[in-house]
C-alpha cells in the first residue's frame, strides 16, 4: 500500500510539471508572437478595425515582413517566412489572382495564389509556425494561420504584391518569348530608367522588347530587341 501511494504521488508531481512545463513553453511562444508584432507595429497607426481603402501588400525579404496598405498607407505588418537559398522567393511586381482554401494541410488554412508564371506560388497559412520569421518555404510567403486567415479577409482578387529583395544575375540572353526571374530584373532597371511603364512580372513580351528597343535606340546601339553585351553593360546589369 504505502508503494502504491509513492507511485500515485509520484505520478501526480510528474503529471504537474509537465502541464507546467507545457503552459511555460506555450505560453512563451505566444508572448514571443505577440511582442514580436507589437514591435513590427509598433509605429503604426490604424484607427480603423480593417483597411477600406485600395489594398496593395509589399513583402521584403531581407525582413522577413508582410506591409498591408490602405490607400497607399501602411495599415499593418505581418511576420512571414520566405524561401530558402535554394529555392527563393521570386522578386517581382505580382497581383493575388486566385483565394480559397489551403491546397493541402501544410499550407495552412488559407490561401492567395500570385499570378508567377514558372510556378505555384502564393501568401498562405502553415502547420509550422516555428518557421515563421526564417528563410525556410519553397518560395511561397509563410504567415501564422490566424495572419494568413485575417489578411484573406481584408484583401480582393487583383490586390498588387510588391515583393522586394536580392535579384539574380542574368546570365543568359533576354529575348521575347522568354520568362523567369531573370527577365524581372531587366523590367525593373527599364522601369527604373522610364522606358518600361507596366508591371514587372517576370514574362518577355511586346512591350518589354519594345522598351528594350527604345532603351537601343536612346544610346546608340543596335535596335535588336535582345540583351546583347553592350547592352547589358550599359544597363549596368
Amino acid at each position: 500500500m504505502p508503494f502504491f501511494c509513492w507511485n500515485a504521488k509520484r505520478a501526480k508531481n510528474c503529471f504537474g510539471i509537465i502541464i507546467a512545463t507545457l503552459f511555460i513553453m506555450f505560453g512563451g511562444i505566444w508572448l514571443f508572437e505577440y511582442m514580436d508584432a507589437a514591435a513590427l507595429n509598433y509605429s503604426v497607426s490604424t484607427p480603423a478595425k480593417a483597411p477600406e481603402g485600395e489594398m496593395r501588400l509589399v513583402i521584403r525579404i531581407y525582413d522577413r515582413v508582410l506591409e498591408l496598405y490602405d490607400n497607399d498607407k501602411l495599415f499593418k505588418r505581418y511576420r512571414v517566412a520566405v524561401g530558402k537559398q535554394a529555392t527563393p522567393t521570386p522578386v517581382g511586381e505580382w497581383n493575388i489572382v486566385y483565394k480559397g482554401w489551403s491546397p493541402s494541410e501544410i499550407m495552412g488554412t488559407r490561401w492567395m495564389g500570385l499570378d508567377i508564371s514558372w510556378g505555384s506560388y502564393g501568401i498562405h497559412g502553415t502547420s509550422a509556425p516555428w518557421s515563421i520569421g526564417s528563410f525556410a518555404s519553397h518560395g511561397c510567403i509563410r504567415m501564422r494561420n490566424a495572419d494568413s486567415e485575417e489578411l484573406y479577409g481584408w484583401v480582393p482578387i487583383g490586390t498588387p504584391v510588391d515583393i522586394i529583395g536580392p535579384k539574380p544575375k542574368i546570365a543568359r540572353v533576354l529575348r521575347r518569348g522568354t520568362a523567369g526571374p531573370d527577365v524581372v530584373v531587366l523590367q525593373l532597371k527599364l522601369v527604373a530608367l522610364g522606358y518600361y511603364q507596366e508591371r514587372a512580372k517576370g514574362v518577355f513580351g511586346k512591350d518589354t522588347e519594345a522598351a528594350l528597343r527604345a532603351f537601343q535606340r536612346d544610346n546608340r546601339l543596335p535596335e535588336s530587341g535582345i540583351t546583347d553585351e553592350k547592352t547589358m553593360n550599359l544597363l549596368k546589369l
